[in-house]
């Protein structure tokens, strides 16, 4: 049995971008069971932006699950933006999740945008001016909530999705100056936090494609510029009997855009 996840993130979609994706999404059910997009579908977090987004990637024939990045907030406008893809069919995470039930197995999908912070070694401490000890606690925050989102759910194979990156392996190619501002160690913590399979995310255009949290899970930057396709899909294998976790056993590419 595999569970095949296709995904893709910073799309960007606006009006004059429309359609570039869809000839290959609509091929999306003979090679995935699900999608999953990994934030920054917008350039400015409008609501006719997620008007396109909707447009794009809704009535796919497979279930549909997103999280937010750091455009989708740009305007101010995140409550209509989730109303317009959520009314096409997109669920939106933000330190929740879904259970979904594919070929007879549980597949656990935890969302959350992330935020910055960097990585151990190389990052901001709850410490010094209010501004600076605000910046780590949001993260800390969502981290907890995502961590939360994972432990909680009753599934038998659980994927993290996440805009920010949670290690810095898949930031390879970013100026090292800005990895505080692509993601923090505090998600890789939370990914580790539950017998996770798979991690997503976006957000580093410039970045690298594969990585592993310091526990061992696999972590995939799906970002469309690091891809370079409509999505990527990846192959889970559910755990076999008496087996804590499951396996990616194959990734695999897919669509082109």
């Amino acid at each position: 049995m595999v569970i095949r996840i296709a995904a893709v993130g910073d799309v960007h979609l606006d009006q004059d971008v429309v359609g570039r994706f869809r000839p290959a999404l609509e091929q999306l059910p003979e090679s995935a069971d699900v999608l999953l997009l990994a934030g920054d579908l917008t350039r400015h977090g409008t609501e006719s932006e997620a008007r396109c987004v909707a447009t794009e990637f809704g009535d796919l024939g497979v279930p549909v699950v997103a999280v937010l990045g750091n455009h989708d907030h740009h305007c101010d406008e995140v409550p209509a933006v989730i109303r317009v893809l959520e009314d096409a069919g997109i669920l939106v995470l933000e330190g929740t999740n879904v259970v979904l039930e594919c070929a007879g197995v549980r597949l656990g999908i935890a969302g959350a945008k992330g935020f910055g912070g960097g990585f151990a070694g190389r990052c901001a401490s709850e410490f010094g001016e209010p501004e600076m000890k605000a910046f780590v606690r949001t993260t800390s925050a969502i981290a907890d909530q995502l961590g939360e989102a994972l432990r909680e759910m009753d599934c038998d194979l659980r994927v993290a999705l996440t805009h920010y990156a949670p290690v810095p392996d898949t930031l390879a190619g970013e100026p090292p100056e800005i990895y505080p501002f692509l993601g923090s160690y505090l998600l890789g913590q939370a990914i580790d936090s539950a017998p996770t399979e798979l991690a997503l995310h976006g957000h580093a255009h410039a970045g690298s494609e594969r990585g592993t949290t310091p526990g061992g899970v696999r972590v995939r930057n799906v970002a469309h510029p690091v891809i370079k396709q409509a999505y990527s899909v990846f192959h889970l294998h559910p755990p076999y009997a008496g087996a804590t976790a499951g396996k990616v056993s194959a990734v695999s590419a897919g669509g082109s855009s």
